[in-house]
């Protein structure tokens, strides 16, 4: 498939962009400033019109120079309503993303009605985008900008972490959290405002947005984050300049959003950290492993309560099972090897024996917990984790102690 020198250009501008928005709108995404990308697009409209207007003619420089200011001017009007009133973030968001563009449709109109101002400002391809009137010159300021992001962020990485997990911290060490946050968002809106002639106002938060709400699904490590949010921006822009280049009924920036929702409706499904299809399956092995701890307790109690077999009529009269739950319970500890058949019932094997006295050791202890050390059970994050990983030594210790002492702690010698 041989690519004409125009579209390899708007190809290799696209996708440098997109991956430029990924880079940094994974931050934004981060510190929950999604939306914020959107008030940077919307509020670039009236600098884009202020510009023609002192201009008197088309000048991509001066168009971008124009929305860079204004969008700046937006940001720093969202941070005095945030900090100077009581106006919520997303309330100041929300009202300047809609003044400012009531402004900048206002003046765009103005400018139509000017003898051959419509179709000489150009005002619709920042509207909707035009990626297909990228030049090369657009894309070595794309990359230009892009490598600067990328150093500042380089330079930056460790605070620019902290902040997006955790500002407060940040400030007790004596860090500038503010100017680092108006760093960050300079560094987006520097994005947005590159991104308007290829995909417009309307769609420009969507490139932002989407790739790092699109990484979250795979990852949980901030570093693995970054860097497949960038690699997503990189390819919903290559993918949908290559359909819009081969569909000419497909214009270029909604093409582009489109394969980025793609991106997203992928991971959304499949992602294995957060996806739908994995964490139905981290929820199964969970309850799971939960019945498979209640049965095995279960079958030791009633064991070393009277001895011999057990059966299933047993186990719901001790614990509220329904009977096809206990059955596919009981079905998967048999082919495990943790019971052992015993007519008229079944009881433990040594394997089962060794488990059970394990889970009735973890669950004393933890009733422990919860009685003596609540503020330490209510910090463990994973119930199926082992407690010695998650809760100090010292601790488990002395209240297995504790519980020697009262003689509730189960061994294999006290078997029935």
């Amino acid at each position: 498939m041989t690519l004409h020198y125009n579209t390899a250009v708007v190809l290799s501008g696209a996708t440098l962009l997109g991956a430029l928005a990924g880079l940094v709108g994974s931050f934004a995404v981060l510190r929950k400033r999604s939306l914020t990308g959107d008030a940077l697009s919307h509020a670039s409209l009236p600098g884009v019109c202020i510009a023609y207007l002192i201009v008197g003619e088309r000048s991509l420089p001066m168009f971008l120079l124009g929305a860079l200011a204004s969008g700046v001017l937006g940001i720093i009007t969202i941070n005095l309503l945030t900090t100077r009133t009581r106006i919520r973030e997303d309330a100041a968001i929300g009202s300047v993303l809609g003044v400012f563009f009531g402004i900048g449709i206002a003046l765009s109109k103005r400018i139509s009605q000017l003898p051959g101002g419509g179709s000489r400002a150009g005002l619709d391809s920042f509207l909707f985008g035009k990626a297909a009137s990228m030049r090369f010159g657009d894309v070595v300021w794309i990359s230009v900008i892009a490598a600067g992001c990328l150093i500042a962020i380089l330079l930056l990485y460790k605070q620019f972490k902290l902040i997006s997990f955790d500002s407060d911290f940040g400030r007790t060490l004596g860090w500038p959290v503010r100017r680092l946050d108006l760093a960050l968002m300079s560094l987006l809106a520097v994005t947005v405002v590159i991104g308007l002639p290829a995909v417009g106002v309307v769609l420009t938060a969507a490139m932002v947005i989407i790739p790092g709400a699109s990484a979250r699904f795979w990852t949980d490590r901030f570093g693995r984050l970054i860097a497949l949010a960038t690699l997503f921006g990189g390819a919903m822009g290559f993918i949908g300049t290559l359909l819009s280049a081969y569909n000419r009924a497909l214009p270029a920036g909604p093409t582009i959003v489109l394969a980025g929702a793609c991106i997203f409706l992928i991971s959304l499904l499949g992602g294995w950290r957060r996806g739908v299809i994995a964490r139905h399956l981290q929820s199964k092995k969970f309850h799971a492993e939960i019945s498979r701890r209640r049965l095995l307790e279960g079958v030791w109690e009633l064991q070393q309560g009277r001895g011999g077999a057990v059966q299933s009529a047993d186990l719901r009269q001790l614990q509220s099972w329904p009977p096809r739950h206990l059955n596919n319970t009981l079905i998967t500890a048999f082919h495990a090897g943790e019971l052992t058949p015993q007519p008229p019932g079944f009881r433990l094997s040594t394997k089962g024996e060794a488990a059970a006295i394990e889970i009735t050791r973890t669950h004393l202890i933890w009733r422990e917990l919860l009685q003596e050390h609540p503020e330490q059970a209510a910090a463990i994050s994973d119930l199926t984790a082992p407690l010695s990983e998650q809760v100090q030594p010292e601790l488990i210790e002395r209240m297995r102690q504790r519980l020697e002492q009262r003689g509730d702690w189960p061994t294999a010698e006290n078997r029935a």
